[in-house]
């Protein structure tokens, strides 16, 4: 094999005893991996468009022949190249991702539901064990995909028709995950160095599973580690069991709808228009072959196509990348909100970040959608509801009416936006909770915290809505990760602020999102 160059370099260095050479090449080294390590990263991730395409078409054509024969292990081959492509990014990615305070009961449920998707997982049986609610600080995505790597591992040590388990519970007060197979058990030769990228125990895994398993328990300050089967009470016991502990409540930082077959109506009064807008081909095919019977489609390559498909009529509802030639999908979405202040946008994108939720939040978006997608059929389901859902009018809101509704318990932060209404010329009515009774006269707007007691996360956002009867409503949290913009979005929420904001700050935020002026 040969060695590369700067490597070659660092050990004549080495073998000199020149010091300041060998610096020099260690460095050089360092530089040329992490290079390295970047490109292969956007070349997998540029990757995940074709292979989208690929995915999407094999899940349209199982629906009309059925989930068999060649087309399942077509199915189950790409989702394993979107596993390992998954993987290899998070390794080389430098960035910790968000966290919050999340349900480990929640996430450990969707991973199980994903892990039965693959038609690989069909000949074992899964078994899960979550006795009560557990609450961790993490981050949902991440969670899934480290209950799934660990469950595919599993998966992939059974040979043929096997069992694996999951088991959530407490060690003290300790929030802890056990994933146990009785597959043939882990070897001496590969125990010590199980967690390294590229060390693996089965024929068809790649190595690279348990390595982002460890990275993701590091990012939640979490330990991963083999232990006995003894830990579980299972006959016969499990071969091999896997623990993720997790901090104890406290101990870390909070910053560290389909339609019923048949129901289709008869006569439609004019056929919806879906614009498509995506640099590749591919994806744009794949959202006309998705939607193609049910609307007309029209495709653009660039927001300034899109534009001039909107200068010749109206549309039902635009479909954009973020990240196009020109003008970006952000930018399309302004111009077509001037264009006509009732048009609905959702938004796709493979980069997802803070900031572009926010940003989609604020132009009031419908909703945020990932690439690669889990399921184009979920895909198809959103599109079908934002399609026939009728236009959202917002009220306005009565000159009269001066009272701002703000649903927050902690009397601190109760203060500082009750200061930064007055500024606005508004008056508060703080509620500590859900009121018992909606009160005779709307509200001109609604600011609602994120961590409400009783009606935490998105019951609160709901409750926002409910009070606020067509009001914009504004949410506030202690921490803003890209999961709670995501779900202020799709409830319909003006914008999310951080809790912590000085009185001064807040109303300015206010001012913007509310539209008064200041």
């Amino acid at each position: 094999m040969d060695i590369p160059v700067p490597l070659a370099h660092l050990m004549q260095a080495l073998e000199a005893g020149d010091l300041p050479a060998a610096k020099a090449a260690a460095a050089e080294l360092q530089r040329t991996s992490a290079g390295s390590t970047r490109l292969a990263a956007e070349v997998l991730h540029e990757l995940r468009q074709p292979l989208l395409g690929v995915k999407a078409y094999t899940q349209m054509l199982s629906e009309e022949i059925g989930t068999r024969g060649p087309l399942r292990q077509m199915l189950a081959q790409v989702e394993r190249m979107e596993q390992i492509i998954s993987d290899f990014t998070r390794l080389a990615s430098e960035r910790p991702a968000p966290q919050q305070a999340v349900s480990l009961v929640t996430h450990v449920q969707a991973a199980a539901r994903a892990f039965g998707l693959n038609p690989d997982s069909a000949r074992v049986t899964l078994q899960v064990e979550a006795p009560e609610e557990l609450t961790v600080q993490g981050n949902g995505r991440l969670l899934e995909q480290l209950t799934l790597n660990l469950l595919n591992n599993a998966r992939d040590a059974v040979s043929g028709p096997g069992r694996v388990k999951v088991v959530l519970g407490r060690e003290g007060t300790s929030p802890v995950m056990y994933v146990a197979d009785w597959g043939p058990g882990v070897s001496e030769a590969v125990r010590h160095h199980l967690f390294e990228p590229y060390v693996t125990g089965n024929k068809r895994g790649t190595g690279l599973g348990l390595a982002v398993c460890r990275r993701i328990a590091q990012e939640h300050h979490a330990r991963l580690e083999l232990v006995p089967s003894s830990v579980l009470t299972d006959q016969p016991p499990p071969n091999t069991v896997f623990r993720v502990l997790f901090p104890a409540p406290g101990t870390v930082p909070a910053s560290a709808t389909s339609p019923a077959p048949g129901s289709a109506p008869a006569q439609a009064p004019a056929r919806r228009r879906l614009l498509v807008v995506d640099d590749e081909e591919i994806i744009r095919s794949v959202f006309k072959d998705l939607m193609g019977r049910e609307c007309e489609v029209i495709e653009a390559a660039t927001a300034e196509d899109a534009l001039e498909q909107l200068k010749r009529g109206p549309v039902d509802l635009i479909v954009t990348d973020k990240n196009l030639p020109g003008l970006s999908g952000l930018e399309l979405a302004q111009q077509a909100r001037r264009m006509d202040p009732h048009s609905r946008v959702i938004l796709m994108t493979g980069y997802p970040s803070l900031v572009t939720a926010q940003q989609a939040l604020e132009l009031g978006l419908l909703d945020y959608l990932l690439k690669p997608f889990d399921d184009i059929r979920e895909v198809r389901t959103k599109l079908r509801e934002a399609l026939t859902r009728a236009v959202p009018t917002r009220r306005e809101s009565p000159r009269a009416s001066r009272r701002v509704d703000v649903l927050e318990d902690n009397p601190a932060s109760a203060r500082r936006i009750t200061e930064a209404l007055a500024l606005l010329g508004l008056e508060a009515r703080v509620l500590t909770g859900a009121p018992t009774e909606p009160a005779a006269e709307p509200p001109a707007a609604v600011v609602v915290s994120w961590e409400l007691p009783g009606t935490y996360g998105r019951q609160a956002l709901d409750l926002a809505r409910t009070l606020g009867q067509g009001a914009p409503f504004v949410v506030l949290a202690g921490y803003l990760s890209q999961e709670l913009m995501l779900e202020a979005l799709r409830a319909g929420a003006s914008g999310c602020l951080p809790r912590d904001l000085d009185a001064r700050e807040l109303g300015h935020e206010l001012s913007r999102l509310l539209g008064q002026p200041l």
